[in-house]
């Protein structure tokens, strides 16, 4: 009767649509979590890998949802991003490791690392989203996330308005590794929110290419066709 009481004083509400939550639903409802548009798993026309053909290698790209302007997964973004729902972008990660379980080449892989915030945004923002949808994936896959080894050494603006080159430029060998040894011969993912233009994922892999061996793949909670 309680929790009756306090839906009617603080009803819960699905992020991605608005109508309201049964009692075993959380954050989203049942027909967001079925409808929202997703990336097939083992596609053999994977846009995310697409956009990184000729510029960096990889074993694998990948992400969860497509991104749609004004549609359920902006919301959730948005929630995640600008509204501090934390508990969203992990409850994310762990839907989306549910599918990735399947994916041979993903679930066995030794690290997770997600793309770092410079300290000064992460310190306005409280939070990494691209950490805390790691920390999910990290969870459901039984990976260990490993959020100090690369770093963000410069704060640079907003990647949203710019164009393709002007994003590339923002983020150009503004990232670095903290040590090399733990990742030398090691297959990572490399995790982001949103992959449009993938600028910033190769920008990581810069770094992170500098390791002996290293290989990497990738993930992001959405993939923005620019």
């Amino acid at each position: 009767m309680l929790n009756d009481f306090l839906a009617l004083i603080y009803p819960r509400n699905c992020i991605a649509c608005g109508n309201s939550l049964y009692k075993h639903e959380d954050e989203v409802c049942n027909d967001c979590y079925v409808n929202m548009p997703k990336l097939p798993i083992l596609s053999s026309k994977n846009p995310v890998e697409q956009i990184f053909y000729g510029r960096v290698q990889l074993v694998c790209a990948h992400s969860f949802y497509i991104f749609q302007k004004k549609g359920r997964v902006q919301k959730l973004l948005h929630a995640i991003k600008y509204k501090g729902n934390k508990k969203l972008a992990v409850l994310l990660g762990k839907w989306f490791a549910q599918d990735l379980l399947k994916y041979e080449l993903i679930k066995n892989a030794d690290y997770i690392i997600p793309v770092p915030l410079h300290d000064e945004k992460k310190k306005i923002r409280g939070y990494n989203q691209s950490e805390e949808f790691a920390k999910g994936i990290a969870h459901g896959l039984e990976i260990p996330c490993n959020n100090s080894v690369l770093l963000r050494r410069e704060f640079t603006t907003t990647q949203t308005k710019k164009s393709k080159y002007e994003r590339w430029e923002n983020v150009e060998d503004v990232f670095e590794l903290s040590q090399t040894h733990e990742l030398s011969k090691k297959h990572i993912i490399l995790v982001d929110d949103v992959i449009t233009t993938g600028a910033t994922i190769e920008a990581c892999c810069r770094a992170l290419n500098t390791v002996d061996g290293i290989k990497i793949s990738v993930l992001s909670i959405a993939f923005a066709e620019n």
